[in-house]
């Protein structure tokens, strides 16, 4: 019959520990720390599945590319919560792509030919105003370099589990 006083953890001196050969030092120190979810890599996974979801419902047919990245970035968000290393590779590929996209934006954009002289009207539902094209260059490249410090940060690298694994859905 088991002594249920005896299931209660014991304390016990380095010596203690050593001089016993059949102690796991797991068995002193029940209490693990889990990594918690970052606050930021939530929101920037909710911002991620809000534009991936909006990109498939405007999208025409889902064979199209675009539907296609918004399909593969909908995998990432689901991997993301699911820990996986993979994704934390997915997201920082992701993140460093739209940087450098976002950084030669202004170079790809500037064609002397179809060169639009003026500032550009955004409209957001109610809300119209007229922007020039350095300040949604200057939002872009500050929004791209947001996602690689978050991707990059040493709290989000910790939240997905330590063991090598490509799979990005188990």
């Amino acid at each position: 019959m088991i002594n249920p006083m005896d299931a209660k953890p014991k304390v016990m001196t380095p010596a203690q520990t050593a001089a016993s050969p059949d102690i796991d030092s797991s068995e002193l120190h029940p209490t693990t720390t889990m990594a918690k979810l970052p606050k930021r890599l939530t929101a920037l996974m909710l911002i991620y599945a809000a534009a991936s979801i909006s990109g498939l419902l405007s999208a025409n047919s889902v064979s199209e590319l675009s539907s296609m990245l918004c399909m593969l970035t909908l995998l990432m968000v689901v991997a993301v919560f699911g820990r996986q290393k993979a994704a934390l590779y997915m997201l920082r590929g992701y993140s460093l792509l739209q940087l450098a996209f976002y950084s030669c934006l202004p170079a790809i954009m500037y064609d002397p030919e179809n060169l639009v002289a003026g500032p550009t009207t955004v409209d957001f539902g109610l809300f119209q105003a007229v922007v020039s094209d350095w300040v949604i260059f200057s939002v872009l490249i500050f929004i791209g370099a947001a996602q690689v410090w978050i991707s990059f940060n040493r709290k989000v690298k910790a939240w997905f589990k330590p063991r090598q694994s490509m799979n990005i859905m188990s």
